[in-house]
């Protein structure tokens, strides 16, 4: 699926995050920063551990902001740890909204051009797929709507059930935003 806000590429994909050609990766992290499972887990099993002590060297951060670390052998520049929980690893709209937005910022500083996120909150943070979907594209269209040179803006979903449920959203919140 994909759809145009602004200058960007919207595109919702169903496959394996760490197999993205962007410029950023965007890992749906807690507040410490450490990576077990999930999104979290794969990246630092394709990319290597030296992405997650990197990024613990940078925390803890406040749930909702978003720091930058290298991608190890993942061939993208950046990953971008979005942290969508602090340590009691609960979460909500309102951070995921943040995380989402803090992303997007932290991406357009670091000259990124092209994005992949997650389904941000929906693992340990237990959020629905859809529920994650409406407020991440709400951040997005928030976002675009100043200055920035993100080009393409990639949801990439596991599995073919979270991939329906998160095209879903996109079609959802696109008739609510029709573009001019």
């Amino acid at each position: 699926m994909e759809l145009k806000l602004k200058e960007t590429v919207i595109r919702v994909l169903q496959g394996d995050i760490t197999a993205q050609s962007v410029d950023a990766l965007v890992n749906s992290a807690n507040s410490q920063l450490w990576m077990g499972s999930g999104v979290a887990g794969a990246i630092k099993r394709a990319g290597g551990i030296q992405i997650e002590e990197e990024a613990k060297a940078l925390g803890p951060i406040e749930p909702g902001e978003a720091v930058a670390t290298s991608a190890g052998k993942l061939p993208v520049k950046y990953i971008i740890h979005a942290a969508v929980m602090g340590p009691d690893l609960v979460t909500g709209r309102q951070l995921v909204h943040r995380a989402t937005h803090s992303a997007l910022h932290k991406a357009d500083q670091l000259g990124a051009n092209s994005i992949a996120f997650p389904a941000l909150g929906c693992g340990v943070g237990n959020m629905s797929i859809a529920e994650s979907g409406e407020e991440m594209l709400c951040a997005l269209g928030d976002f675009l709507a100043g200055n920035n040179n993100i080009g393409e803006v990639r949801f990439v979903l596991w599995g073919d059930e979270a991939y329906q449920e998160f095209k879903q959203s996109v079609k959802k919140w696109s008739r609510e935003h029709p573009q001019p």
